[in-house]
């Protein structure tokens, strides 16, 4: 897949100010560490998971499980990177942890097909979203983007270490890159764009 520096920026572009505790829909893009192919492989459009790229699933969808107030959107895990929108919700989340930004779509990708006991206002995700309620403090407030992403790279790499024999060797690159969604058009683009990465691989 060639470069788009608009989706595969290797450092995190976090708006100067912005509360990323608040709630709204994130697209996000954790690499692995020096893009290494460490979690499948793609054949003819699809992707074959390896054990390592299994813990990566299997711990994604269990960001819910850590914060309640988090849904899973779209997702796909590609050999070197992953892509997926997760949604802060105003309070806490129900059934599996799997859901929808919008409440007339039910969200697939390449490995599982989950539809959603939870309905969210996006209109009012995007009132939310359209002046930050206070500047982020410095460090991971508990229960923002920075914490869920620095939670999932810590549980993910104790695991995949283990299971290579590995203790202590760097899994992810350092930084991530996230886009606050601002409205359904963008919202559209980015859900194309991650279900046709593997086709497009």
């Amino acid at each position: 897949m060639s470069y788009n520096p608009a989706i595969h920026n290797r450092h995190s572009l976090r708006l100067s100010g912005y509360d990323y505790t608040q709630p709204g829909a994130y697209f996000l893009t954790i690499n692995a560490h020096k893009m290494e192919h460490l979690f499948g492989r793609v054949v003819d459009g699809v992707v074959h998971l390896s054990p390592v790229g299994e813990i990566a699933q299997e711990q994604w969808l269990k960001i819910p499980d850590h914060f309640a107030n988090v849904v899973l959107d779209e997702f796909v895990i590609m050999p070197n990177h992953l892509h997926g929108i997760l949604v802060i919700t105003e309070g806490e989340g129900g059934g599996n942890g799997k859901g929808k930004a919008f409440d007339h779509r039910e969200i697939q990708n390449s490995t599982i097909i989950s539809s959603s006991s939870i309905n969210l206002n996006f209109s009012k995700i995007l009132q939310s979203n359209a002046l930050p309620i206070r500047a982020a403090r410095a460090g991971s407030q508990p229960g923002s983007i920075p914490a869920i992403v620095q939670n999932f790279k810590s549980i993910t790499s104790r695991k995949i270490n283990r299971l290579l024999e590995t203790p202590g060797s760097t899994i992810w690159h350092r930084n991530y890159y996230e886009h606050v969604i601002r409205d359904e058009e963008d919202y559209d683009r980015i859900v194309g764009y991650i279900r046709e990465n593997p086709r497009r691989w």
